[in-house]
């Protein structure tokens, strides 16, 4: 059997193995009869192996993993690339153009696969991405961040109960392993369905950089890359993670009331069943209301914005088996991010 990589071919062109080729996926065109492209990337390297697609932007103003492939696309271990990397920074072409979530239509195109070639825009976009992506890869990561003024620790959301998908989600190498359900409509279900285990990485704030973010998903990608043995082990002395954490279920922690909050808790922190969390007031401080964990666990998502409404979600609270640890393992986390080398960190 020959051991030398497979021509992939996207929109009609053929890359053949050893080539790096970046392709104009049409979307179809603007009112104004401009034309509208999904860029692809596509690195084929010269052996057989796994064919992994990392995607980013389904929702228009989740911005990281955009920095993230382009940063993993400039490293010099793809040119001993086993298999292919397709890579695919921006999906939601129309949502990213606009700074918006959503497609133009209003879709949320993560809740719109696997699509139709008759369907929404943003159905039509999805059947699309599973037709000349997904449906020729063997494994997938899919980029994401909080939505808007909400940040998230970084963290991998995954169907860890498939024993494929929970050794890929080990090996990204992030503290916390949230198992989540399949949503209706979502790549991951569309994946599932398929027979391609995926990883959704959630990390940082919609419309905003954040540094470890970036570090930490471009590490994951790499660790997730040698995990397959698309790219070989590293030679450098290996930075030591903690094992990650397995959170079976969150809760969000919503506003009692309306008012301005004054929080008291970053992401990662170790809360307890009772802890101040943060405190809700009226502008002059007469009408103060405290925000207090309901449980024990860790803080993964939190909300920036300090003006909130009742019944506004305002931390994102995992429930581990061992609190505790699973601190000390985000602790240990971004300590390890933050000795990283590279590129200049972004402020």
């Amino acid at each position: 059997m020959s051991n030398r990589a497979n021509t992939i071919e996207i929109n009609g062109i053929a890359v053949a193995a050893g080539q790096r080729v970046t392709v104009d996926l049409p979307v179809g065109q603007l009112y104004t009869h401009a034309p509208m492209n999904m860029p692809v990337h596509i690195v084929n390297g010269k052996q057989s192996g796994p064919i992994l697609f990392v995607s980013a932007a389904i929702h228009g103003d989740e911005i990281i993993g955009v920095e993230i492939i382009r940063r993993l696309l400039k490293l010099p271990s793809l040119k001993r690339l086993r298999g292919s990397l397709i890579a695919v920074p921006i999906v939601n072409i129309h949502g990213f153009i606009s700074h918006s979530r959503y497609l133009p239509d209003r879709r949320d195109l993560n809740r719109s696969f696997p699509g139709s070639e008759r369907g929404s825009l943003a159905g039509r976009l999805a059947h699309l991405f599973m037709e000349e992506i997904v449906s020729q890869s063997s494994h997938g990561i899919d980029l994401h961040t909080g939505a808007l003024h909400r940040s998230n620790l970084p963290q991998i959301r995954a169907n860890l109960d498939d024993p494929k998908t929970e050794r890929l989600a080990r090996a990204f190498g992030v503290p916390v392993l949230l198992n989540s359900q399949l949503r209706d409509g979502s790549l991951r279900e569309a994946a599932a369905e398929a027979g391609i285990p995926m990883l959704l990485y959630e990390a940082g704030e919609a419309l905003r950089f954040d540094e470890l973010a970036i570090r930490a998903g471009v590490s994951g990608i790499v660790a997730v890359m040698r995990h397959l043995e698309m790219l070989a082990p590293s030679k450098r002395r290996k930075t030591s993670l903690p094992d990650p954490m397995i959170a079976r279920a969150s809760s969000w922690i919503r506003a009692p009331q309306s008012g301005i909050l004054r929080a008291s808790v970053g992401l990662g922190t170790h809360v307890h069943k009772g802890d101040m969390l943060g405190v809700i007031s009226d502008p002059f401080g007469e009408n103060e209301e405290p925000v207090t964990a309901p449980f024990t666990g860790i803080t993964i998502g939190r909300l920036n914005l300090p003006l909130v409404n009742e019944g506004d979600a305002l931390f994102h609270v995992a429930r581990f088996d061992r609190p505790r640890s699973a601190a000390s393992s985000v602790e240990e986390f971004q300590i390890a991010h933050n000795e990283l080398g590279g590129e200049p960190p972004l402020i």
